[in-house]
């Protein structure tokens, strides 16, 4: 069992002894919200770094004047990154990144469920700070071996595996089924703002000291990290209130709308209820993340005699609608993460900015993604149709890339406007499918009440995810030698393999709701 920290059993002991029950959940609940969502934004700013760094550490010197006489048109580049092959090693940087993240993360979720919450991310978010202010050492002590910063970010891919598994465990713990796309999508912004917070601070120093580039944002994630350790509570049950998904109707807090059963038509279903999303079985039509009420009342009304258990990999895997959503997450994150390594460096070399210029522009693809996740929660939620609302955008992002590639650089408003519709198609899937689908999912009615799988399922959706995050800079940084054209080729072709990847439970949701309005029309109140 977690133990609370110090400074939270001196605030119940002082100010919460007599605080009613549903107001002490709602005081909590905020301050989980608010904690997890700085979290991850630190993690995400303290990744952001080398996207913006990468534009000095191989740049175009022709413009620029030598302070001595040389005919080496790399002299203004930083070694080992000053040959013609810079495109490929910049790739393998970025890339032994995403591969010790990807790897790292069907560990991490497997951990997670068994170790304190609070002192897994604590741990995790201070060494991720020291090894990314490891890379900035570099520029400091005038490192030029490529291995040093390879080991940098593997030592720091690693450590970042914590975040995603231990924030998503924690806010799912305090928050039920009922609105989650728009509670989740509202809450996953913080991957574009610690993006962009990340992009700004590295564009602020990238031109005189890129080291505090990467320095800077370490000593950010590491204080966060002591500010969960001393005030995170991950679980409600520590402060003595009900958890909402292994509770039907915990005292003081309304359980959700539900749905009712297909079965039940002797009530009419009400228009309005916007509550479920089909997460479909092979069995039935769909199983929705809150059906199947009848079974579940006859189990949670019984208390737990046992500790719930921690599900197994494989268990994990077995239920529906993982393993689908997962490997759409493999190219919805091999498109998002491209452009969140890539684009600073191609609007460098597509266009007549400086590299801070074309790092604050590429900001604008982060704005839009907080536009995305929020929009993608919102409709979701009311259409109660996961996978067909990752589907529509997947679809619309295939000409907006297209659009964006051969329109932009008609004025500076132009790209703006682009970047914003661009990073709302493409990063709403991810947002979605990384935040209120894999919490869904990890409380399944299969899975009867127990909340030990979500940390594993969360890592599983997370960490093939992440793997494709992981191909896609390696591969955009060898095709964009060739041409940046191919680089776009390869990201319209992610997303319609994506959209084909969700076409089964698309196909099963679309005709779960014509059942349903068909049961409307024939019983009527």
């Amino acid at each position: 069992m977690a133990r609370l920290p110090l400074s939270i059993q001196a605030i119940e002991s002082s100010c919460c002894v007599n605080v009613p029950s549903n107001k002490k959940k709602t005081l909590y609940s905020s301050w989980m919200w608010i904690l997890t969502f700085f979290t991850y934004c630190s993690y995400h700013l303290s990744r952001k770094p080398i996207s913006v760094v990468k534009n000095v550490l191989n740049q175009n010197c022709s413009g620029l004047v030598p302070p001595y006489e040389t005919n080496n048109s790399h002299w203004c580049d930083w070694k080992p990154f000053d040959g013609e092959d810079s495109g490929i090693l910049l790739g393998m940087v970025d890339s032994s990144f995403l591969f010790a993240y990807a790897g790292g993360m069907f560990v991490s979720g497997l951990v997670a469920e068994r170790v304190d919450l609070r002192l897994f991310l604590s741990f995790g978010m201070i060494l991720s700070g020291v090894f990314c202010g490891m890379f900035g050492l570099g520029y400091s002590f005038g490192i030029h071996s490529l291995w040093f910063y390879i080991t940098a970010q593997v030592l720091c891919g690693l450590m970042q595996t914590t975040g995603w598994p231990g924030v998503v465990t924690a806010l799912g713990n305090w928050f039920g089924k009922g609105k989650r796309g728009l509670i989740f999508g509202i809450w996953n912004s913080h991957t574009s703002v610690g993006n962009i917070l990340g992009t700004l601070i590295a564009a602020a120093f990238v031109g005189t000291n890129w080291a505090l580039s990467f320095i800077i944002p370490g000593i950010i994630i590491a204080s966060v990290g002591v500010v969960v350790l001393f005030f995170m509570v991950p679980e409600p049950q520590m402060v003595g209130l009900p958890n909402p998904n292994t509770q039907k109707d915990p005292e003081g807090v309304s359980p959700p709308p539900r749905r009712r059963d297909m079965a039940d038509v002797s009530v009419a279903p009400d228009d309005d209820d916007d509550e479920s999303t089909a997460l479909l079985d092979e069995d039935t039509p769909t199983v929705s993340y809150i059906e199947k009420d009848k079974k579940m009342e006859s189990e949670q009304n019984v208390p737990n005699q046992k500790e719930d258990k921690a599900i197994s990999f494989f268990g994990a895997l077995s239920i529906p609608g993982v393993v689908e959503f997962s490997l759409c997450l493999f190219f919805a994150k091999l498109v998002s993460y491209t452009f969140l390594y890539w684009l600073p460096n191609y609007i460098l070399n597509s266009t007549p900015y400086t590299a801070e210029q074309s790092a604050n522009l590429s900001t604008f693809f982060d704005v839009g993604g907080i536009i995305g996740g929020i929009l993608a929660g919102i409709i979701s939620d009311h259409s109660g149709m996961s996978a067909t609302t990752c589907s529509v955008m997947l679809i619309v992002a295939v000409p907006m890339m297209y659009i964006y590639r051969h329109v932009q650089h008609a004025s500076y408003m132009v790209d703006v406007g682009l970047l914003l519709l661009v990073g709302t198609i493409v990063n709403g899937p991810y947002s979605l499918i990384t935040t209120a689908v894999s919490a869904d999912l990890g409380t399944h009615p299969i899975l009867a009440g127990s909340a030990k799988a979500l940390a594993t399922v969360t890592a599983i959706i997370d960490g093939t995810g992440s793997i494709g995050a992981a191909l896609g800079p390696l591969i955009a940084g060898r095709i964009s030698e060739l041409d940046w054209n191919y680089v776009f080729y390869m990201l319209m072709a992610a997303d319609v393999l994506a959209l084909i990847l969700l076409t089964r439970l698309v196909t099963r949701e679309i005709r779960h709701k014509w059942q349903q309005r068909r049961l409307r029309y024939h019983h009527p109140l």
